[in-house]
């Protein structure tokens, strides 16, 4: 007979270090239960105590739940099935969410969906903490339910766990702690970029930068500076002007797919496919081919590199600047940029556009816009000068998001190497310690 294939869990406990314990879980601690005090008795509600629920615990960003939406009274609590558990308990949803966990940070009791571990050692928290990360998938295949998946009581004591010696456990869980600051910190300043970008967008594509390179006042502080316009209030140096008169406007067209020989010809070809790759300002590569046949042989046209795209269809109102020549399908429009207008400037007007175009889409299948719209289509433009500037700059405030997106997923990737690492001793932490204080930055370990 064939031995049972181990699974990923099974072996990640098999490859603990010698001097590692494995234990059950229950043995760490007591494992406690939850409940819900009746909401027919209002004296069990509006206590002092905090009653946590899955959706909180699901939601937080941090380790350490220090609040909750709703509290108990001691009345409560005594009549259901609830437990106070004291602070540093791990709580862990064992039911529909499974393997959300929060360390309560004061004395707090949980609704049913939770077993929550009161450790013997008060200190283990933080290494459980990010275990049960890389515990939720044997969480998953031990629950059972035909409503939703919930883990018993016994099924979820009995579960194996490492348990390395006290100063390297809490070694660990440091060093995953310094990542996770890391990456909310980064995450943080990625909101701020994203604010201050929608901000530019805003500021500099309607009130534009004056003669001293500053971006104007705002018409309510200097009315003077600014005209009417079918768009609005314009900077008085600007134009209200027709896109298709600064720029030729093309479209694109789908080779028959039943003609093999129109395919995977070496001619990038961007459709619906490969709407993960706009909005990030240049595409460079594409789903598809097709052949030079294939473009003869249809309506599709080879666009030249800088020309600046937008999707009509599926996807509505997201745009990118072709990085090399390409053709497009009939999903898309197409503008070559003439001298009076910066296709970069082109590329970030299109994107404060987007919520406009996707409120005129129409469509019960799928929403699109027809191309009578954007043969009338009118843009606010100021100078050239203007544009070349405010392109500059909000290519800048593009280049800083995009490096501290690079930067989270970097600490995304050091965070699952180390915890598959660290978490089963197969790298030990203390030759670790000096390369972490590097990388995360202030944190002290």
């Amino acid at each position: 007979m064939c031995e049972q294939a181990k699974t990923p869990y099974e072996y990640f406990l098999q490859t603990l270090p010698s001097d590692w314990e494995r234990l059950e879980i229950h043995k760490l601690g007591t494992v406690v239960g939850g409940g819900t005090p009746s909401r027919e008795v209002s004296s069990y509600w509006h206590g002092d105590i905090p009653w946590v629920t899955p959706g909180e615990v699901s939601s937080t960003e941090t380790q350490t739940l220090h609040s909750t939406n709703e509290h108990i009274s001691q009345a409560g609590l005594n009549g259901s099935g609830a437990k106070l558990l004291p602070a540093g308990s791990l709580m862990v949803t064992t039911r529909a969410t499974l393997g959300a966990r929060a360390i309560n940070a004061v004395p707090m009791a949980t609704n049913q969906g939770f077993k929550s571990i009161v450790f013997k050692t008060l200190d283990d928290g933080g290494y459980y903490f990010h275990l049960f990360e890389r515990l939720k998938p044997e969480l998953i295949r031990r629950a059972s339910g035909t409503t939703f998946l919930e883990i018993s009581g016994s099924e979820f004591r009995s579960i194996q766990v490492p348990n390395p010696p006290i100063p390297e456990k809490k070694l660990i869980a440091k060093i995953l702690d310094t990542l996770d600051t890391a990456t909310r910190e980064t995450e943080r300043l990625i909101d701020k970029l994203k604010a201050v970008k929608q901000g530019l967008l805003q500021d500099l594509l309607t009130r534009g930068i004056d003669a001293s390179g500053q971006l104007r006042p705002p018409q309510s502080e200097e009315p003077q500076l600014y005209k009417k316009s079918p768009l609005g209030w314009i900077p008085s140096g600007w134009e209200v002007l027709r896109l298709d008169t600064v720029a030729i406007r093309g479209s694109g067209h789908t080779p028959s797919k039943g003609v093999l020989s129109y395919w995977n010809g070496g001619v990038k070809w961007v459709s619906l496919a490969d709407s993960h790759r706009l909005d990030q300002i240049y595409i460079h590569e594409t789903d598809k081919e097709i052949s030079e046949l294939g473009l003869a042989n249809s309506s599709a046209v080879l666009h030249p590199e800088g020309t600046v795209i937008l999707s009509r269809d599926a996807g509505v109102g997201k745009s990118a600047i072709l990085g090399c020549n390409m053709a497009v399908s009939q999903h898309f429009m197409a503008w070559r940029c003439g001298e009076k207008l910066n296709n970069l400037f082109l590329y970030f007007y299109l994107q404060r556009e987007k919520p406009k175009f996707e409120t005129i889409a129409i469509g019960s299948t799928i929403k699109t816009i027809g191309l009578p719209f954007f043969k009338s289509y009118e843009i606010a433009l100021p100078p050239r000068r203007e544009q070349d500037q405010a392109a500059a700059i909000l290519m800048e405030a593009e280049q800083n998001l995009k490096a501290q997106d690079a930067e989270l997923e970097k600490l995304r990737q050091q965070k699952i190497g180390l915890m598959y690492d660290l978490l089963g001793g197969r790298v030990r932490v203390t030759p670790l310690l000096g390369s972490l204080r590097k990388t995360a930055g202030p944190t002290e370990l």
